[in-house]
C-alpha cells in the first residue's frame, strides 16, 4: 500500500499537475491524514504549516493541492449544510479518505483512532451506496443556567440524500453512558421533520427503534445489509 501511495498516486499527481514543491503536498496529505473527520478549511491549514513547519504556504496553493488530490480520488470533500436554513455553509468542511487502506499506510498505521476511522468508513458505504452525503449544522437557541438565552451549534455527521430519500445519521463509537447517549441524540431530536433518523454504534447487538423513534444500529448490520437503513 505504501509503495502504491509513493509509486502511483504522488508521481501521477506531481507529473500531471507539474507540482515545485513536492515535499510541501506530501506534509499537506499528511495532516489532512490525520484529521480525517474534523472540520477544516485552507486558511486554517494555513495557519498549522505557519505555526508548526515556519511554512509561507498560501491558502490558494493549499486549494490547489486539495484539487489534485480529490482529482485523484484519494479524498473526497463533505460540505456542511444548514438544516435549519436549507442552506451550504462556505467553510470549515470535512475531508474524507476514499481508500482507508491508502490512510492508514499515509500515517504508517499510527493513529488507528476507531472513532475517526468509523465514521469515514460509515461515509464511503453510504457513497457506494449512491447517496451524497453532506455534514449537518443545526442552530439552536436555549437558555442556560442563569436563564439567558444563548445560541449553540449542534452537529450531525451526515445527511444522506438520494432522490426522495432522506437519512439523518450520526456516528458513535460506543454509548457507554446516559450522558454520551444524550449528547449523539440531541441534535436528531432539535430536527422538526420525518426524515429517518439512525444512529450508528461498534456494539448495538442487534437494531432497534428507542423511546424519540431513533434507529439504533451497529455498524457491522449497517455494512452488511445493503437494505439496513430501510429497517
Amino acid at each position: 500500500m505504501d509503495n502504491l501511495f509513493k509509486e502511483t498516486y504522488i508521481t501521477d499527481i506531481v507529473t500531471k499537475n507539474k507540482v515545485r514543491n513536492v515535499s510541501e503536498m506530501e506534509s499537506l496529505l499528511d495532516v489532512l491524514s490525520s484529521a480525517i473527520g474534523s472540520l477544516t478549511n485552507p486558511n486554517k491549514l494555513r495557519k498549522t504549516f505557519k505555526s508548526v513547519n515556519q511554512s509561507k504556504i498560501t491558502a490558494t496553493t493549499i486549494t490547489k493541492y486539495i484539487e489534485y488530490l480529490e482529482d485523484s480520488f484519494l479524498i473526497e470533500e463533505a460540505k456542511r449544510y444548514d438544516i435549519k436554513g436549507k442552506s451550504y455553509i462556505g467553510t470549515p468542511m470535512k475531508y474524507y479518505f476514499m481508500d482507508m487502506g491508502l490512510r492508514n499506510a499515509r500515517i504508517n498505521f499510527r493513529q488507528m483512532e476507531v472513532t475517526h476511522s468509523m465514521e469515514n468508513v460509515i461515509y464511503n458505504e453510504l457513497r457506494m451506496r449512491g447517496f451524497h452525503v453532506d455534514v449537518g449544522n443545526l442552530q439552536i437557541v436555549e437558555q442556560d443556567k442563569n436563564g439567558k438565552l444563548v445560541k449553540k451549534q449542534l452537529e450531525v455527521d451526515f445527511i444522506c440524500n438520494k432522490g426522495s430519500k432522506k437519512y439523518y445519521i450520526q456516528s458513535a463509537y460506543t454509548l457507554g453512558t446516559e450522558e454520551k447517549m444524550e449528547q449523539e441524540i440531541r441534535p436528531l431530536n432539535k430536527i422538526n421533520d420525518s426524515f429517518k433518523k439512525i444512529v450508528i454504534t461498534s456494539n448495538t447487538p442487534r437494531p432497534f427503534y428507542n423511546d424519540e423513534g431513533i434507529l439504533m444500529m451497529s455498524v457491522f448490520d449497517f455494512l452488511l445489509k445493503p437494505d439496513s437503513l430501510e429497517m
